[in-house]
């Protein structure tokens, strides 16, 4: 039988039992009503019967139309493999603006070609850099100028809809009266090494944060790899100008700023997914990395706090849990019990985000990643950023 007397009578290894409990039952919450939540999502049959494809989807009649939106800089490899899947769509009336901003590559020749198989294509050249501002919001900004619908659909040059259904998938999501923006989800494409293994697990969880934010009604962020918003309500909501003196942002901050609880609808059904080519060099990984952090700053004291809790709670755990093994006051076999029973639970809650968004086998080595990302972006937060950054998607 294990002794607890020692322990009893120390106060100190009390409360650091204590904080692995609090801990503990923080992110048993946390892993349930985020992970859990986003990997088992189903909205109502008829917006969510993606089993009967275009015959369930709503009538062409009753489709809005849409405009695709791209940003480009020497993107002519990705847009030679991916746009096409884009400009191929079965949706009745849409377009697909192209902002080609400052390529010195064959993104123009590859742009032309396809222009002339496909009407729909919209190209935006830009032969000069006119942007007095860092990043791509300038760009992006005239993308959406120059697009003709209301209802917008952004992505970037690398992204791959997993069928010809996407807009028809997005678009569900303004089937609630009121919705202005819709949050969606990319996903990086299954991958043997370790690095592309490690893409898949970080784009899994931070998808599952910001949608299991909005679907508790508080979103506070998005991926404009995947992200539709009005055409109308980006301009009346003064497009980028509360931000355009920060380089990124074009996502994170516009839906951080503007979208609420009665305005945002989140669609993550098979249809309205995206993926991308996990990037095959560390440091191009760690640079998208770096850019998706850099205006956290801007959020709240109390959104910063919350946005952190994961990350703290985890810390919290594993500190106490390893000072009181040291300490000796409690038998180790009670903090190993702990330690599996919160492994164990993470990894059937991320078992779903990998089954939904077929993210492979990523959740057995969940509490692994997990703890790389925690010390790997803290150290991302405290980095600063290269100051001269025109473009940067």
């Amino acid at each position: 039988m294990f002794d607890f007397s020692h322990f009893l009578s120390d106060n100190y290894a009390i409360a650091l039992a204590a904080i692995v409990l609090a801990a503990m039952v923080y992110l048993f919450l946390y892993y349930g009503l985020y992970h859990l939540r986003v990997g088992l999502y189903h909205r109502t049959k008829h917006t969510d019967d993606t089993k009967q494809g275009a015959a369930a989807a709503t009538e062409a009649s009753a489709l809005p139309p849409v405009s695709v939106v791209l940003t480009a800089h020497n993107d002519a490899a990705w847009l030679r493999e991916n746009l096409v899947y884009l400009l191929e769509q079965d949706y009745p009336d849409f377009e697909v603006v192209v902002v080609d901003y400052l390529s010195t590559d064959d993104t123009e020749f590859v742009l032309k070609l396809l222009k002339d198989y496909y009407p729909h294509l919209k190209v935006v050249p830009f032969k000069e850099d006119v942007n007095l501002f860092q990043g791509k919001k300038y760009p992006l900004s005239i993308g959406i100028k120059s697009a003709k619908n209301d209802i917008l659909m952004l992505a970037d040059p690398d992204c791959t809809p997993k069928n010809l259904m996407w807009l028809r998938g997005m678009v569900r999501g303004y089937d609630k009266a009121g919705t202005q923006i819709v949050l969606g989800y990319c996903g990086m494409k299954r991958s043997k090494s370790l690095l592309g293994c490690m893409q898949q697990y970080d784009a899994l969880a931070y998808g599952a944060a910001y949608l299991g934010a909005a679907m508790m009604g508080h979103p506070y962020t998005a991926s404009g790899r995947n992200l539709s918003y009005r055409r109308s309500f980006f301009f009346e909501q003064g497009a980028f100008i509360r931000h355009y003196d920060v380089a990124d942002g074009s996502d994170d901050l516009f839906v951080y700023h503007n979208a609420t609880r009665r305005n945002t609808a989140v669609c993550i059904n098979p249809d309205a997914c995206l993926t991308a080519e996990p990037r095959k060099h560390f440091y191009q990984w760690h640079d998208e990395r770096r850019h998706r952090v850099a205006t956290r700053n801007r959020h709240s004291v109390g959104g910063r706090l919350r946005e952190s809790l994961p990350a703290w709670a985890n810390l919290l755990f594993y500190a106490a849990a390893v000072l009181l093994v040291l300490r000796g006051t409690l038998p180790w076999i009670v903090v190993a019990v702990a330690a599996v029973l919160k492994w164990a639970w993470q990894i059937v809650c991320f078992s779903t985000l990998t089954k939904r968004f077929d993210g492979g086998h990523v959740h057995w080595a969940a509490p692994l990643y997990e703890i790389y990302f925690i010390i790997a972006n803290t150290i991302l937060i405290l980095l600063p950023l290269p100051s001269n950054r025109k473009f940067k998607k």
